[in-house]
């Protein structure tokens, strides 16, 4: 299916390409596909090269992993990533390696995962990410120590059948993709002021 992005201004098409499914293909991700996922996380860019971000991967073939992450999926996102070969929880350590604060943790996490679904679409795979998870039930679960803070979880998968299972996750798959206009995201240096480039 193609969703691709109807940009007013050329992108590159990887970004264009790139979207968020809630149906997965079922069949395994290659070694060397994943591997690449996380050599692309590995070059974001970062507060003094803190590197902050950290990932717990499970793939389905090893279904006590699996389980230990899927079972911290809300019920929605449950029924949405079921089929994902891989899942995954990004982390965030939230101080630097002397123990000062890290305050763009967040941020840099953030990028790395950008940079993963970015090289996820250039492969042919897809990217879901969930903000709704048991948080502290991840914390337990997957032994993740003081100073890390769970993230979002990740499916990633080829793209399946575009034919959703309920009436509710198909309402959320907009066709086309939808955004707000630049004119409501990008300012001059004064709050709300309009930058000239967008009229």
């Amino acid at each position: 299916m193609d969703k691709s992005a109807d940009s007013p201004y050329p992108i590159h098409d990887l970004l264009r390409q790139r979207w968020s499914p809630r149906a997965f293909d079922d069949r395994p991700i290659e070694p060397e596909k994943l591997r690449s996922l996380f050599e692309a996380a590995r070059w974001a860019p970062s507060l003094d090269n803190g590197q902050p971000w950290r990932f717990l991967v499970a793939r389905k073939e090893e279904q006590a992993e699996y389980d230990r992450l899927f079972n911290c999926l809300v019920p929605g996102n449950q029924k949405s990533a079921y089929r994902a070969p891989v899942l995954m929880l990004s982390v965030a350590q939230l101080q630097f390696e002397d123990g000062s604060p890290n305050g763009h943790a967040l941020h840099d996490t953030g990028m790395a995962v950008e940079n993963l679904v970015v090289q996820a679409a250039a492969l042919g795979l897809v990217a879901h990410q969930m903000a709704g998870f048991r948080v502290d039930q991840a914390r337990e679960v997957c032994q993740i120590p003081e100073g890390y803070e769970p993230v979002a979880m990740i499916a990633v998968g080829y793209p399946g059948d575009p034919v959703l299972p309920s009436d509710r996750l198909r309402a959320g798959e907009p066709q086309p993709p939808v955004r707000k206009p630049l004119t409501e995201l990008v300012y001059s240096a004064t709050w709300e002021h309009p930058f000239p480039l967008f009229p």
